[in-house]
């Protein structure tokens, strides 16, 4: 459970590298996108991806496209959801999105689902529902206003990377680790991409703090899914326990985190949500 644990903290520092770097006034894209080079030379130095029996023929290229547009655009969101919605609210809407490719399995893939996968549906869908920053009435800014749709866009996000990684998990032609260092180096042509644009065309000047910001990020980023990688395979036998806390300890830890060191407000509504999203958890991924 070691791994599970530095992976869980792994995640909610890269939220609160996010939350200081808005704070600090760094320059949040270039960050996004320095993150992205760190992640390409880890995972091929970690992951060891297979160059040399690659093929474009075989390969999901347009799977791996939307995935290098989707991944970087939904940073920047979840850059939002933190800024205007909080750390709380933003981790429980990513690890509620779990919901989406379970209900795409239903759907898509005809697995059959059970009476108590179906309850942990609605419980989740309920502790969404109650974690959302909705807006007061003495609230006028379009930025509060808006606030709600922020961690909707991350659970949704989430939820369609999540079952695009488990199509290319799948993909027997090409290795999943392959395909991991494939996407990033796409994300990363992106991300710089969309930064020079922005230079040619906004006149934005490169910034250090953003660049060092991002490569603290990568590092964390990437810390995350190598860990819980480790995991499964430190308990291949119990994929289920690695799953739930991985998913309650980011949602819980996220919550103390977000509660106390950025004295982020919960109503009531919201910490029944947050009960309610732990517990979705739990019934999705122990029973």
């Amino acid at each position: 459970m070691l791994f599970v644990l530095l992976s869980v903290l792994c995640s909610v520092t890269v939220s609160v590298i996010i939350k200081l770097a808005r704070r600090y006034s760094v320059n949040i894209l270039q960050m996004i996108a320095w993150n992205y080079p760190v992640a390409v030379l880890l995972s091929f130095h970690y992951l060891e991806p297979d160059l040399r029996n690659f093929s474009f023929t075989e390969a999901p290229l347009t799977i791996y496209l939307i995935l290098g547009l989707l991944m970087p655009s939904l940073f920047i969101i979840i850059a939002g959801s933190i800024r205007y919605s909080g750390i709380v609210r933003t981790e429980i809407a990513q690890r509620l999105s779990l919901f989406i490719p379970l209900l795409a399995a239903f759907f898509i893939f005809k697995e059959h689902p059970s009476a108590i996968k179906l309850i942990g549906l609605v419980v989740g869908l309920a502790a969404i529902i109650c974690s959302i920053k909705w807006q007061r009435r003495n609230q006028h800014t379009l930025a509060s206003k808006n606030a709600w749709r922020y961690p909707l866009l991350v659970f949704f996000g989430m939820g369609l990377i999540d079952i695009l990684f488990k199509y290319i998990a799948q993909y027997q032609a090409i290795s999943y680790k392959t395909s991991i260092f494939l996407v990033f180096i796409l994300c990363t042509l992106v991300s710089f991409l969309y930064i020079g644009f922005l230079a040619v065309t906004k006149k934005e000047k490169f910034s250090l703090s953003g660049t060092l910001w991002g490569l603290a990020l990568g590092l964390f980023n990437f810390g995350n899914i190598l860990l819980y990688m480790k995991a499964h395979q430190a308990l291949p036998n119990n994929p289920s326990i690695v799953f739930s806390g991985m998913n309650i300890g980011v949602i819980v830890v996220g919550a103390i985190v977000g509660m106390f060191l950025f004295k982020e407000k919960l109503s009531t509504l919201n910490k029944v949500g947050l009960l309610l999203a732990v517990i979705s958890v739990i019934i999705i991924g122990l029973l």
